[in-house]
């Protein structure tokens, strides 16, 4: 097997050292992972897509990440909810439904109730609810979204996902 030599500046030292403590003595299997890690978000960033990292399950605590584009989002804030419908497409050509459900029957008060400040900054919409049910979906094709989504969104994502992010002109 071919060696490779690389110089390490000695303020990187400690770095060096401490990834192979972490790899248990096999400093070239933990560079070699980094690149890796390295070249699959690079070439990802450079076709476009970003590291998305959303929540999932109840009050959205667990979180998942994955690298993907954003295709559209879609709010619905109705009498007996909020709705939030997130579609992205994954570098791995696959859709993945973000939705939040957050209904208003378990609009977390807190012990304060509306002396908290938090309360009227939720209460005011400032940012989205941070409670309710965080699903996450995969899916092969957008078609399969139908069922899944507000009619309206769904014309829209099947636009989006038919014709480019950006269209280049060349004029």
């Amino acid at each position: 097997m071919p060696n490779k030599t690389i110089y390490v500046a000695d303020d990187d030292l400690p770095l060096f050292q401490r990834a192979q403590e972490l790899v248990g003595g096999n400093l070239s299997g933990a560079v070699v992972t980094a690149l890796r890690r390295y070249i699959e978000l690079e070439e990802g960033r450079q076709e476009g897509y970003d590291e998305v990292i959303v929540g999932v399950g109840h009050d959205g605590v667990r979180q998942v990440r994955f690298a993907g584009t954003l295709l559209g989002e879609w709010r619905d804030i109705g009498d007996e909810q909020f709705e939030l419908f997130r579609v992205y497409r994954s570098r791995k050509g696959k859709y993945v439904l973000h939705a939040q459900i957050s209904a208003w029957s378990e609009y977390p008060t807190g012990k304060t109730g509306l002396k908290d400040w938090r309360t009227w900054r939720r209460a005011f919409g400032v940012g989205d609810p941070d409670w309710g049910e965080f699903d996450l979906e995969i899916v092969d094709s957008v078609e399969e979204l139908k069922d899944k989504l507000p009619a309206k969104f769904y014309e829209r994502i099947t636009d989006f996902a038919a014709h480019p992010k950006i269209e280049d002109l060349d004029i």
